[in-house]
């Protein structure tokens, strides 16, 4: 019998995997907001295909606004096969194009639990290009960098005071 032709419930998930994919998940995040405190992010190209992206999110999704995207809003029903049929598109385009990706719900705030939810990967590229673009990350860069440039100057005046 093969093994694809099973049901579902007669397999569990591999904790060793479910690990290595969160870890993945939180490296990618980081990576990323670090990126959006350092650059004008209107400049900021995510993938070769941004320019792709964007157009085809803007003509799907026109009215969306992507300051804050509320997760059972993009995720019920009626949005659900939307967004499938716009991440169906570039299948072969994005590499991992379905690949699980923590986004921001607030533009405004960082990545933390009650700010960041589950996505597509090309999902994530869309709307964070659109921010990009919009100039909406870019206020992230105003209050997170400013927040670790006094972090910084914080643990110098720590470490001067120690000796």
């Amino acid at each position: 019998m093969d093994v694809l032709s099973r049901p579902a419930e007669e397999f569990g998930n591999d904790e060793t995997l479910e690990h290595l994919w969160a870890a993945r998940a939180m490296e990618h995040s980081d990576i990323y907001f670090n990126v959006l405190c350092s650059v004008d992010t209107r400049w900021l190209r995510l993938t070769p295909h941004d320019d792709l992206i964007y157009t085809h999110f803007r003509q799907d999704f026109p009215d969306l606004d992507v300051s804050y995207i509320n997760e059972s809003e993009i995720k019920n029903n009626t949005n659900k096969a939307k967004w499938r049929a716009f991440c169906e598109k570039f299948k072969t385009i994005v590499e991992d194009y379905s690949f699980g990706t923590l986004m921001r719900a607030d533009a405004k705030g960082d990545y933390s639990e009650q700010n960041t939810m589950l996505v597509p990967r090309v999902q994530f590229y869309a709307i964070e290009i659109a921010r990009n673009r919009e100039g909406l990350n870019n206020e992230v860069k105003k209050r997170f960098k400013c927040a670790s440039k006094a972090n910084m100057e914080a643990q110098e005046l720590k470490a001067e005071l120690a000796v």
